[in-house]
């Protein structure tokens, strides 16, 4: 049985993902400094899957703290690095906290990569490093254009770092740029935190539509689009999550000695408009939901959905899961958890 280390472990897509790596024999070992990442995560996740996992409360941008990990579990066989800041209004408030906590925690990461002799390693990138693309649906060879804000940066900086680290250093990498992750394990024992102003569109839906908000805000009305309003990509997280497992076991069945940095997109293919996705939700929940029009968001591109070809192609992988069932389980997790201290 392979161990894998997961930073980020406590977070959204983290968590799924070990849930993922649990399901499929693997033993799993966390790192979260917690600052974002939820308690109940290593609890909730034994419950789904019989199985626990040591996470390390540490903060990655302490040099130390990551080479102590590394120490004490000497056979890591791959790492998947979550853990990042990764709220792109946040990001234009803060970019210096962005910069400072997401790239100082990757260089830290790939410092004992280097110094413990870990090859295997799967990055979580985004969309966002592609900018305010014209060009759709958007391929990995894209020409990318500026970064809209500090956030897409961060993760464009970051695969700059790992290319020109995985030059000098035996590296294997899929550097994975997730679209939209939504929805939520099915179990509604895990899901997209509960916060009292939710910045992303599906869970700032649900919580319109359960009462904890007077209403969901539509963020600009005037975008170069079919209705007005901005096109994404949603894909959910359990299809993100299983993507890693496939691009790690690419990894392994790979015995080249020299280093390789590929780039998958992950996402559905299909570009879909908060009205859209407004609509999905009311038909799916039958739940009308009460909405407004207001002003654009900082940092937000008009439109940008993938080409997922090159997923299905090397890592045989493609979404298997449906915009409603994405929509059913962020509903349920919100039913079943926003009344609980699970924030």
């Amino acid at each position: 049985m392979k161990k894998i280390l997961v930073t980020g472990a406590c977070g959204y897509i983290g968590s799924h993902t070990i849930v993922s790596l649990l399901g499929r024999g693997y033993e799993v070992i966390g790192v979260d400094s917690m600052e974002r990442g939820k308690d109940y995560v290593p609890e909730r996740v034994k419950q789904i899957t019989g199985k626990g996992f040591h996470n390390y409360h540490a903060n990655l941008c302490n040099l130390k703290n990551a080479r102590y990990v590394f120490e004490t579990e000497k056979d890591i066989a791959a790492v998947i690095h979550f853990a990042a800041y990764k709220q792109v209004g946040e990001s234009v408030e803060k970019p210096l906290r962005y910069y400072g906590n997401n790239l100082i925690a990757l260089i830290n990461v790939l410092i004992c990569l280097r110094e413990f002799n870990v090859a295997d390693f799967i990055f979580s990138s985004s969309s966002s490093v592609y900018g305010n693309i014209t060009e759709l649906p958007v391929k990995e060879d894209t020409n990318v254009t500026e970064q809209t804000s500090p956030y897409g940066r961060t993760k464009y900086f970051s695969e700059k770092m790992i290319s020109d680290f995985a030059n000098i250093h035996r590296l294997k990498t899929f550097i994975l740029r997730y679209f939209n992750p939504a929805g939520c394990h099915e179990s509604a024992l895990l899901g997209e935190p509960i916060e009292e102003k939710p910045s992303n569109l599906v869970p700032a839906i649900t919580s319109a539509a359960a009462g904890r908000q007077e209403f969901f805000l539509v963020n600009g009305d005037d975008y170069p689009t079919r209705d007005g309003s901005c096109i994404r990509d949603y894909i959910h997280v359990m299809d993100v999550a299983e993507a890693h497992i496939a691009a790690m076991e690419n990894l392994f069945n790979n015995t080249a000695q020299n280093s390789f940095t590929d780039v998958i997109n992950l996402g559905t293919g299909n570009g879909i408009s908060v009205l859209e996705m407004i609509k999905a939700f009311e038909k799916t929940t039958g739940h009308k939901l009460n909405y407004r029009h207001g002003p654009r968001r900082a940092g937000d591109p008009a439109a940008i959905y993938s080409d997922n070809t090159k997923a299905e192609k090397i890592l045989k992988w493609k979404p298997g899961r449906s915009l409603e069932t994405m929509m059913l389980s962020a509903w349920k997790w919100e039913q079943a958890n926003a009344s609980v201290d699970v924030k």
